[in-house]
């Protein structure tokens, strides 16, 4: 668009007015500069929301392990690593669990590489940093285990420091946006051209003007149909959209996310945290044989299988670290027991660390006499099916087919009140086999019973839920939770009907209908085909015990189906899932590093209430940018208009190019900008989510704006055109006698004065008719006198602010002398307004009635 208003700025030169000419380009240089300016803000938004989130690191100063931000760390630090953290800066291990990073970032390698803390043999000192085994690189993931490490250089001086400044920039990709608004100018640019193109041949060679006349003509019309303003309020909708939802503690990291929320169709949440509260605490005990006096050492043995401490702050001890192995500390000291002294009485020798595959974790401890003890801490299916014998009064009872029944059924029963259930199993080790495979290590274990812990549902998510079963919006819910534990939270919150009976009554209902909370084993056995179509015809699915490879599947067939998928995570294990989706939403709480840099929104408060709320202001920014749409180019039709009626009729036209270009970026700028601040609409989440491929510009759209409002608007003016005429005492046959005298230059002071009144008066019609449809734009479908009060300036002041910045700069270019001498305009009599100030009333009357008329049209149908 600018590059024809570029071309009609030098056809203005050709035509002999400079004057013109020289003020097309000028809007090009203010359109450009408004443009970097909102650029620029929506950039330091950004910037600033993310200073709001800081990467942190735990480091050990002062003899205590703190998070503090990445940015603190220097030279000497010593720095702890676990799963999911991404490394902070390069550092030499002095302690190392079973560790392994993901280079891919340096070198491209999918495969996690292991790496341990022993030293590297002299002979291969000269190997690149990043293949050295007992060193960790800025930039890297840790993909499992944990460990410590010293650090020896940060910032620019790390290997990947090196490797960022070699880098060249990368383009990105349009996105769905961008397309979407290069395919409005490319429509636009169209009607622009061929308009004028058409406009100048007809009055040449068929009217009988001169060319200079038509060319004059052909400039008119080409800058009438740009709207100068569309680029501008798109980049300010996207950045007021930013802000808000940073407000509801969304954190956008890619402003295209924002659009695409509008069409989101399916979520796919976490569970712990997203719908729960992610506090969780220990609400029972199992044990083989209650009343042995073994509850003590159930906490006790699963306390020393955890990587959570005890803090003490202002209201006393918390724990800090992973919520489950936190509520099974704060546990332990309810039943009177001191984790720490326990776990220095009792010091780590290994330790196995979860895996989501495995589904456990194992420790080996040593004992003060020195024999050394495994305790193993996982999914009780898991942990069970690697137990021989359990715990029992007299010592180990062989854990037979029925007592093995009974221990899953303890667990089933658990499960389906509910509760999330932890196996505690444990096995003495010989010292000779602390080295050990894990799958020998956690091999013929002794269960010492079952743990269940409650995290209470968030309040606001069944509201939130059924708020987005309202909008079409299929809710679906990936665990790594029990089967019969994620069945019944989804009861809880309204994902399936609610529970009927016993626990034994719900493990029949889930056994009668398996597709309604599918594990992951189930999901291996579907192929594509099936898969896809259990997703397209079942709306209410649970999947349980999911893996990151079957979560990123899971992903992929919903896309395949054309669904727009929001996807949440926390873990490193989603970060595929997050970049695979179409909207990635990483928690900013617990979640790790790779799962905020995989996703393109942080929810701030890990809720999935957030999740509604940023929907409908995705939803909002794509409603906002049709609204002003519609505003900018409903005006072109009366800019146009004038010129071909002084070309069918010989009269004067009513506006000039100047004038045109004054309502474009003078008068209509504002209230669009006011436009593109609207707040979701209150029935934004009631109606069916927007289509990937449904164009902004559709032709609904261009018919309201074109043939309704535009036309209304055109035949006000042209009506106060004539009016004003009238009022000055000049016939429609001299009125068409002065045309040639004014487009020569020829008429007399007094008539041009004539011709400014009138000018003036069409002018203030259109920036009046152009408040009527500002009022009408509010809302597609309701009408806009519906529930007439000033609740709209609560809701959006910025309404107000553009219709009194409108009126205002009408005023001023009318009346103020000089801006009125360049634009050719000039005071009317007072008495005028009362034909005039009616217009914005008529205009909302009209498009009432068009919506009251579709509104009967489509429930008819």
């Amino acid at each position: 668009m600018a590059l024809l208003l570029w071309v009609a700025g030098a056809l203005a030169f050709a035509a002999g007015m400079p004057q013109l000419g020289w003020a097309i380009w000028a809007v090009v240089l203010i359109n450009g500069l408004f443009s970097f300016w909102q650029e620029y803000q929506a950039e330091r938004t950004l910037a600033v929301l993310r200073q709001a989130l800081p990467r942190r690191v735990r480091v050990w100063r002062d003899g205590q392990l703190l998070e503090l931000t990445a940015e603190v760390l220097v030279p000497g630090d010593r720095i702890a690593l676990e799963e999911g953290d991404q490394v902070p800066a390069d550092a030499r291990l002095i302690d190392a669990n079973a560790l392994s990073l993901d280079l891919a970032v340096l070198t491209g390698e999918s495969l996690p590489v292991a790496r341990h803390a022993r030293p590297i043999p002299l002979s291969r000192a000269i190997l690149p940093m990043r293949e050295q085994a007992n060193l960790v690189l800025a930039g890297t993931t840790v993909a499992s285990g944990r460990a410590e490490a010293l650090v020896y250089a940060t910032g620019a001086e790390t290997e990947f420091g090196h490797v960022a400044g070699l880098t060249a920039a990368t383009e990105r990709g349009a996105s769905s946006l961008e397309r979407q608004v290069g395919r409005i100018v490319r429509t636009i640019s169209t009607i622009a051209v061929s308009m004028g193109v058409l406009s100048f041949l007809l009055s040449w060679l068929f009217v009988g003007i001169g060319p200079l006349e038509s060319l004059v003509f052909a400039v008119g019309i080409l800058v009438a149909n740009v709207p100068e303003g569309l680029l501008p309020t798109v980049t300010l909708a996207l950045a007021i959209s930013v802000r808000r939802m940073a407000g509801q503690r969304a954190l956008v990291r890619r402003l295209s996310a924002v659009e695409t929320l509008g069409s989101v169709s399916v979520i796919c949440s976490d569970k712990t945290g997203t719908l729960t509260c992610n506090r969780m605490e220990v609400q029972a005990t199992w044990l083989p044989e209650p009343g042995t006096g073994l509850d003590a050492g159930l906490l006790e043995q699963a306390c020393l299988c955890s990587n959570a401490h005890l803090e003490r702050g202002r209201g006393g001890l918390r724990a800090i670290g992973d919520p489950t192995e936190a509520a099974l500390l704060m546990a332990a000291l309810e039943r009177e027991l001191d984790p720490t002294t326990l776990q220095q009485r009792y010091p780590r020798r290994r330790e196995l660390p979860f895996d989501s595959h495995r589904r456990r974790m194992s420790v080996v401890v040593e004992s003060a006499e020195g024999t050394l003890l495994a305790i193993t801490k996982g999914a009780p299916v898991d942990v069970i099916e690697h137990c021989s014998t359990q715990v029992g009064a007299n010592g180990p009872v062989p854990l037979n087919g029925p007592l093995r029944q009974r221990a899953l059924g303890a667990n089933d029963d658990l499960a389906a009140q509910g509760y999330r259930v932890l196996a505690v199993a444990r096995r003495p080790v010989e010292a000779h086999r602390l080295e050990a495979r894990a799958e020998e290590l956690e091999r013929g274990l002794e269960l010492v019973g079952l743990l269940a812990l409650y995290d209470p549902p968030r309040p606001e998510v069944p509201d939130a839920i059924r708020q987005c079963h309202q909008a079409g919006i299929r809710v679906t819910m990936v665990t790594g939770d029990y089967g019969l534990t994620a069945q019944a939270i989804a009861q809880q919150f309204g994902l399936l009907d609610p529970p009927t009976g016993t626990a034994a009554q719900s493990r029949e209902a889930m056994a009668a209908d398996p597709v309604r909370v599918i594990e992951g084993p189930q999901l291996d056995r579907l192929s594509e085909v099936q898969l896809r179509q259990l997703l397209k015809y079942r709306h209410r699915l649970v999947f349980a015990r999911m893996a990151p490879e079957q979560k990123l599947r899971l992903v992929q067939a919903y896309r395949a189906l054309g669904e727009v998928v929001a996807v949440t995570g926390d873990g490193v294990n989603d970060a595929p899932a997050l970049r695979a989706a179409d909207v990635g939403l990483a928690m900013g709480q617990v979640g790790t590093d790779v799962a905020r840099e995989a996703a393109d929104i942080v929810l701030l408060d890990d809720n999935f209430a957030t999740i509604v709320s940023a929907v409908r202001y995705g939803r909002s920014v794509v409603a906002n940018i049709s609204k002003f749409l519609t505003y900018i180019l409903a005006s072109n039709v009366p800019e146009i208009v004038p010129f071909l009626a002084m070309v069918a009729w010989r009269i004067p036209a009513a506006l000039t190019v100047l004038q045109i270009l004054a309502v474009d970026l003078g008068t209509d700028l504002v209230p669009a900008l006011a436009l593109g601040a609207e707040p979701p609409e209150p029935g934004a989440m009631r109606q069916r989510p927007r289509r990937r491929d449904q164009p902004l510009l559709n032709r609904p759209l261009l018919l309201r704006a074109y043939l309704v409002l535009g036309l209304v608007e055109a035949a006000l003016a042209m009506a106060a055109y004539l009016l004003a005429w009238r009022a000055q005492g000049v016939s429609w046959a001299e009125l068409q006698a002065l045309a040639p005298q004014l487009l020569h230059g020829t008429a007399t002071p007094f008539d041009r004065a004539m011709q400014h009144r009138a000018s003036a008066a069409t002018f203030t019609t259109i920036v009046l008719a152009q408040v009527g449809v500002l009022m009408a734009c509010r809302s597609e479908s309701r009408p806009a006198l519906q529930g007439v009060g000033l609740g709209w300036m609560r809701t959006n002041p910025l309404l107000l602010v553009g219709i009194g910045s409108e009126l205002l700069i009408t005023a001023g270019l009318i009346t103020v002398a000089p801006l009125a001498a360049v634009l050719e305009l000039a005071p009317f009599p007072v008495a005028w307004l009362g034909w005039m100030l009616p217009v914005p009333l008529l205009v909302v009357l009209v498009d009432d009635a068009r919506k009251r008329w579709d509104s009967a049209a489509a429930t008819r149908a």
